[in-house]
């Protein structure tokens, strides 16, 4: 068998790294149960699949190990790649010198979610954990919820939050209830590497004898009513049709509204019960930054005449909204206006009852728009925006700083926090505050979109775009590293008629200017794979700004592009909108232009 994987190797049919990995698991005892099938699917020549399964071992990212599922293969979630993960974090807090933990686990309504549930459960109890275990989907601020509030040491979340139906993974979470962050998430890789034969303990076994135990349903009553207590005004007239998009949202944003008094609340038939093939979902892509997802949600909304769409990830932790304007129409909201609506909201309401002060604070990613800084510093409340992406470090800096004074959390992907019981970002909260906004504005004859106008006459025009460089398997892995590289060795330095003027490089902790990319001075910050490039302020043109960064959760690379101009007069907000537009869409084009001439031929990515 190893001279057919040499073989394979030398003729380009397997990579160097999957070779590797498929004799890993043809020649080590614990993975005796899948060499016949290996050896098959290797006698068989089926090298591309081989090459799909073997190509890498699936790495601990953002928000832990997550891919497209398989029967087999290091880079597949399967029943393996979920056990030993399981294993790897027991033994590294044991490691750690506990002589015992408890876990609880949650599981989303993805394929295989509950089974992988069961598998990490069983394990755990093999390790000497006690398992908390929900017994059916639940969200995943449900989950961080659950960790704190049970007292539990580790928390284990089935779920690849909006990734295709193709996909799973097991999110981590630490005894804070936030997503796992270094040195612990190197440790637990370490540990997970390390792991030959694993433990598993019977599951029925484990029930009857108490290792691991049922959540009670007084626990997702005890998660409602925190969040729900979150409210900030009596507002609910408003209509509002929501879309869980076939996920867990029923179970914490739905029960949320419920239980906050909106009584004119109309949840999607056709997407209200959790099914992980999405089959109502466009594309089958529950992802709701996608304005696509709001097609059946809005064709709802037109026919019983709601005032607001809202739509919820298949794990429930982010969400997406639409606004009917003034000719009917829905018009979705990225995540970036509705963070700065939703902070606007809230720092509105707390002043006008005095419960704002100096030493209050707001928290957002260093790519979420920087007008939620400007409505913060202007409100007169501490603001800090210099966070790495991923909701862990806005956990972490909560932690640091205290949830005392701490009043709101926002990332660009849709993301939103507030409370002090959970640590992860929650759909649930968004959607309260989405709602009570919404309302207050109706009550006095507007709507979000009129006071999103107000604050860009206040702030600025702020518009931003997104995209992505899709690369798949080691040829783009390959593609990811040539167009990084490029990024920071050899950087553009103008873009449609847009001069860079530095980048902020968090891989190598500097400032450089451009052109030339001379060191200019350091960046004190935590490592990053992330490149910040801003643009030289010139007289009539926006400030355009844009991050590179690889994902940390999908074989891709993630682009942030925002652009800002100031508006002389409300008269003048239309014209200063379609002239920022118009830069922000040919600096896109530019960018990606460039990105085409650095590209490897053999390369499978896609724009």
């Amino acid at each position: 068998m190893h001279a057919l994987i040499q073989a394979a190797a030398s003729r380009g049919d397997l990579s160097a790294n999957a070779a590797k990995n498929l004799w890993h698991w043809l020649s080590r005892p614990e993975y005796a149960s899948y060499q016949p099938t290996l050896m098959a699917a290797l006698e068989e020549g089926r090298f591309p699949e081989l090459e799909a399964a073997f190509w890498e071992i699936l790495p601990f990212g953002t928000g832990g190990r997550r891919g497209r599922m398989g029967p087999f293969g290091s880079a597949t979630v399967n029943d393996r790649t979920v056990a030993e993960s399981a294993a790897g974090i027991a033994h590294y807090w044991l490691s750690l010198g506990h002589t015992t933990g408890t876990a609880v686990i949650a599981y989303d309504c993805r394929i295989n979610s509950k089974h992988f549930a069961h598998l990490a459960a069983s394990t755990l109890c093999a390790c000497g954990f006690h398992v908390w275990l929900f017994p059916g989907p639940r969200a995943t601020p449900q989950l961080s919820f659950a960790v704190r509030h049970l007292e539990c040491s580790v928390g284990l979340m089935i779920s690849a939050s909006h990734n295709p139906s193709t996909d799973n993974g097991v999110k981590a979470y630490w005894s804070n209830g936030g997503q796992v962050l270094p040195p612990h998430d190197g440790g637990i890789m370490t540990c997970v590497n390390a792991v030959a034969q694993i433990p598993t303990a019977d599951f029925d076994a484990a029930l009857q004898e108490g290792q691991i135990t049922w959540v009670s349903d007084e626990l997702d009553a005890a998660y409602a009513a925190d969040v729900a207590a979150l409210s900030l005004s009596p507002a609910r007239q408003i209509k509002a049709v929501y879309s869980p998009l076939h996920g867990v949202g029923q179970h914490s944003v739905e029960r949320v509204l419920t239980a906050a008094g909106f009584a004119d609340l109309h949840v999607l038939p056709s997407q209200r019960e959790p099914d992980g093939t999405f089959p109502l979902v466009p594309g089958g892509l529950p992802n709701p930054e996608r304005t696509e997802v709001f097609d059946l949600p809005i064709a709802e909304a037109k026919r019983i005449g709601a005032d607001v769409v809202l739509a919820s990830d298949p794990d429930a932790d982010r969400l997406g909204i639409a606004i009917r304007n003034a000719a009917g129409e829905y018009v979705p909201l990225s995540g970036n206006c509705l963070g700065a609506l939703l902070t606007d909201y809230i720092l509105r309401q707390r002043k006008q009852v005095g419960t704002l002060s100096a030493e209050h604070y707001i928290l957002e990613t260093l790519v979420t728009t920087p007008m939620i800084a400007g409505i913060a510093r202007a409100a007169g409340v501490r603001v800090v925006d210099d966070l790495l992406v991923g909701f862990k470090y806005i956990a972490e800096t909560m932690d640091e700083l205290g949830t005392e004074k701490f009043i709101f959390a926002a990332e660009e992907s849709l993301g939103y926090l507030a409370g002090g019981s959970i640590r992860d970002k929650d759909a649930s909260v968004a959607a309260l505050y989405a709602l009570e906004a919404a309302a207050e504005l109706k009550a006095s004859g507007r709507t979000l979109l009129d006071q999103l106008d107000e604050l860009y006459c206040r702030y600025g025009y702020h518009a931003e775009r997104q995209f992505s460089q899709a690369c798949v398997g080691a040829a783009g892995q390959r593609q990811i590293t040539a167009i990084l590289e490029a990024f920071t060795n050899n950087p553009p330095a103008e873009l449609a008629g847009i001069t860079l003027g530095q980048v902020r490089d968090y891989a190598k902790h500097e400032i450089r200017t451009l052109p030339g990319n001379a060191h200019s001075s350091p960046l004190p910050h935590p490592k990053s794979r992330l490149l910040i490039f801003e643009s030289q302020p010139l007289s009539g043109l926006p400030t355009i700004t844009f991050a590179a960064r690889p994902s940390g959760t999908e074989p891709k690379i993630k682009f942030y592009v925002f652009a800002s101009a100031e508006v002389p007069h409300p008269d003048q907000l239309a014209t200063v909108k379609e002239r920022t537009e118009t830069q922000l869409k040919a600096f896109h084009a530019a960018l990606v232009n460039w990105m085409d001439e650095i590209r490897d031929s053999d390369a499978e990515c896609q724009s």
